[in-house]
């Protein structure tokens, strides 16, 4: 599904602009994610259900949203979702991985 370098991780933000929590995890991210030095996509749900399904799918992770995935060597290594979503808790898993 994500055909990037294998071992350099990415990051997918699947979030609804009518949420109200959405919207705040979406700032959290928002402020920092060059920071990361990663790939980050943004995925709208009202626009994409269809491929936030797909995504579900195929990383056998529950559609949540708002939700974070950092996809890493084909799997989803972290996911997590709602208030839960911080930069600094996907900062700290991105570490983690390297």
């Amino acid at each position: 599904m994500i055909t990037r370098v294998k071992n350099a991780p990415v990051i997918i933000f699947k979030h609804s602009t009518r949420c109200s929590i959405s919207k705040v995890a979406l700032n959290r991210m928002e402020s920092g994610t060059t920071e990361l030095g990663v790939d980050c996509y943004y995925l709208d749900l009202l626009k994409h259900r269809d491929i936030s399904n797909q995504i579900a799918e195929h990383y056998q992770v529950e559609h949540q949203s708002p939700q974070i995935l950092i996809i890493r060597n084909g799997q989803c290594q972290y996911s997590d979702t709602h208030m839960n979503i911080t930069f600094e808790d996907v900062k700290k898993e991105l570490v983690e991985l390297a």
